[in-house]
């Protein structure tokens, strides 16, 4: 009986992602490009707050749409979010280098590992500067593991994030890539 408490309460307190959509919000982002279709994304604001907080409001602010993918690794994962400069349509050559007008964020790390899938925040150097960015797994990369922020996970449409087209250079810089056309969050 004990054991069986004890298990219930383990699932119940653990941050992890159950299978399917969670109590979210959800991030929707409509790609079109080399990879189209929509991806879904269950937030994680049980996990990171703040985070979940910041991404929410840029979304439903349009601050995400018609940005680009600048950042794509093979075997590794795909970096967008830069509303500052990378928007589709001007000059995306320093996308990867901006934010947005919001503050940036104090980490909010956790146990939940970086496995295919998985969203994080992409940052500086400094722990306490994520801001709009984030990339998603293409596949695990444990290295990861309580470095950069988890915000959620692909719950439909992991086969868009699959044909996101790759960059050729070598910190994974993406000649015309695929762009954010729309991105909705829902509560």
């Amino acid at each position: 009986m004990l054991r069986k408490a004890l298990a219930a309460l383990l699932l119940t307190a653990a941050p992890a992602f159950a299978e399917g959509d969670g109590p979210g919000p959800n991030l929707v982002i409509d790609v079109t490009g080399t990879a189209n279709g929509q991806i879904v994304i269950d937030l994680a604001a049980d996990v990171a707050p703040k985070h979940v907080e910041q991404i929410v409001a840029l979304a439903k602010a349009g601050s995400y749409d018609n940005v680009v993918f600048h950042r794509v690794i093979d075997g590794f994962m795909a970096q967008t979010g830069d509303v500052q400069y990378g928007k589709a349509g001007g000059d995306t050559s320093m996308a990867g280098m901006g934010g947005s007008d919001m503050p940036n964020l104090p980490a909010e790390f956790s146990d939940v590992g970086f496995d295919r899938g998985i969203v994080g925040m992409a940052r500086a150097q400094d722990l306490d500067s994520a801001n709009s960015q984030f990339f998603i797994m293409f596949a695990p990369g444990d290295f990861l593991n309580g470095q950069y922020t988890v915000v959620g996970k692909v719950i439909s449409g992991m086969e868009v994030v699959d044909a996101i087209k790759r960059g050729e250079g070598g910190n994974g810089e993406v000649t015309e890539p695929d762009v954010m056309a729309k991105v909705t969050a829902s509560e």
